[in-house]
């Protein structure tokens, strides 16, 4: 018997958030390297490094650093993709090279996460839904990242608020 197992549906994080932009501007933000780059994270975090290879089995490696000049480098392999509608990928940790890492702060957390992220047009706007799990994880892991979930919720909301901002900058232009 495996000591992993697949994700139990109540370790699932679920998020949502409507945007003031419509559809295509919002793919484009989380599917293109440039934009993505100038959004992505909480405030006052940078993004410094990353290689984008936007396609089925393809990855995001990049760099996130903190205000404090704290580095975190983490990839996501794309596993479908459905424009403009849905996103899926596998999320991990990793180092500079692109190999797989636990995370920085938590031994515990899942060596990987599944995350799937779905658009929907709202007439102008666009309805984002992310729904993230534990991925070929342990019990342990599962437990860790079901403890998590108001810190994600956090840190989702304040990256949230990076692309309201990205989206409204260009709409100004």
């Amino acid at each position: 018997m495996s000591d992993t197992t697949h994700t139990r549906p109540n370790a699932a994080f679920r998020i949502s958030r409507t945007v003031n932009a419509p559809l295509n501007m919002v793919w484009k933000a989380y599917t293109e390297q440039e934009p993505l780059m100038a959004w992505f994270g909480p405030k006052g975090f940078a993004l410094p490094h990353s290689r984008y290879d936007f396609r089925p089995g393809g990855q995001f490696h990049y760099c996130l650093r903190t205000p404090t000049g704290f580095e975190m480098w983490g990839k996501w392999t794309f596993v479908d993709i459905v424009a403009p509608t849905a996103l899926s990928m596998v999320i991990t940790f990793s180092d500079a090279q692109g190999g797989l890492t636990r995370h920085p702060m938590s031994a515990s957390w899942p060596l990987q996460t599944l995350s799937t992220t779905t658009f929907a047009d709202l007439g102008g706007k666009t309805h984002i839904t992310i729904e993230w799990e534990p991925h070929q994880s342990t019990p342990d892991e599962i437990f860790a990242f079901q403890s998590s979930h108001a810190a994600m919720a956090q840190g989702c909301n304040a990256t949230f608020e990076q692309l309201d901002d990205y989206l409204a900058q260009l709409q100004r232009a």
